[in-house]
C-alpha cells in the first residue's frame, strides 16, 4: 500500500523485485561469479556497453539539462562525464584484456538489444518529463550497483571478471547511486498521480531492458537479417 511516508524509490523498486530476481539468476552473472562465462560473451558484453554508454552519457547530459536544481544539473553532468570515462577507461581495460581494442569495439556494429535501449533511453529522456527521464535513467544506476554489491560477496576466479564486479560493488560507485536515489525521493515526492504513474512506467521498463542487455550478451546477439 501507497502510503504518504513511502519512499519513491521504494515505490519504483516494488515494481521491478520480479525482474531484479530475474537478473541475479541470469547464468552470464552466474558466469562471472564461478568464472564459467565464455570469454567471447564477456567480450560481446563489453563492446555493446561501450556503444550502449556513449547514449548513455547523452542521456544524462539532458538529464542534467533538464534538472529542477543544481544539485540534480551538477550530479548529472557529473554522471555525464562519468560514463565517458568509464567507456574510455574500464573499458579499454577490458577489451584489451580480451584481446582487442576501443578503436575496433567502436566500429563493431550496435546490436539489435543495444538499439532498442538506447532508441527508447534517449526519446524518453528528450521527449519527457525530468520526472520521466529520471525513471528511465535510474535502473542501469541503480541496478549494476545491486547486482555488484552481490558479487563481490561471490567474488570471481577470473581476473578479468574481477575487475568487472569490483567496479560496480565498490563504495565509490555506490556513494553516486546513493545521490541519484536521494534526488529519486525528493523528485518523486512532490509529482501527480499521473506524473509518478509515468516515472514508474519508465523505470520498469528500462529495467526489464537491463535483464535483456544481459541477456544479448549472453548469447552473442546479432541481427538476424
Amino acid at each position: 500500500m501507497v502510503t504518504a511516508a513511502t519512499r519513491t524509490r521504494d515505490l519504483l523498486w516494488s515494481d521491478i523485485e520480479d525482474v531484479y530476481a530475474a537478473i541475479l539468476d541470469h547464468p552470464f552473472l552466474a558466469g562471472l561469479a564461478d568464472g564459467s562465462l565464455p570469454r567471447e560473451a564477456f567480450r560481446h558484453y563489453v563492446v555493446q556497453d561501450s556503444h550502449y554508454l556513449r547514449g548513455y552519457a547523452r542521456a544524462l547530459a539532458v538529464c542534467a539539462a533538464k534538472a529542477p536544481d543544481e544539485r540534480g544539473t551538477t550530479l548529472f553532468a557529473a554522471g555525464a562525464g562519468n560514463a565517458v570515462a568509464a567507456e574510455q577507461g574500464m573499458h579499454a581495460g577490458l577489451l584489451d584484456g580480451l584481446g582487442t581494442t576501443a578503436e575496433a569495439a567502436a566500429a563493431e556494429p550496435i546490436a539489435p538489444t543495444t538499439q532498442a535501449y538506447l532508441s527508447y533511453l534517449l526519446a524518453t529522456a528528450y521527449g519527457g518529463s525530468f520526472p520521466e527521464a529520471l525513471g528511465a535513467v535510474l535502473p542501469c544506476y541503480w541496478i549494476y550497483a545491486r547486482v555488484g554489491a552481490e558479487l563481490v560477496t561471490r567474488g570471481s576466479p577470473d581476473p578479468l571478471y574481477a575487475t568487472w564486479i569490483a567496479a560496480y560493488g565498490g563504495e565509490a560507485f555506490q556513494a553516486v547511486v546513493d545521490s541519484v536515489l536521494e534526488l529519486t525521493d525528493r523528485v518523486g515526492a512532490g509529482l501527480a498521480p499521473t506524473e509518478l504513474a509515468a516515472m514508474r512506467r519508465h523505470f520498469a521498463t528500462t529495467a526489464r531492458y537491463e535483464w535483456m542487455f544481459w541477456d544479448a550478451g549472453y548469447r552473442r546477439e546479432t541481427w538476424p537479417v
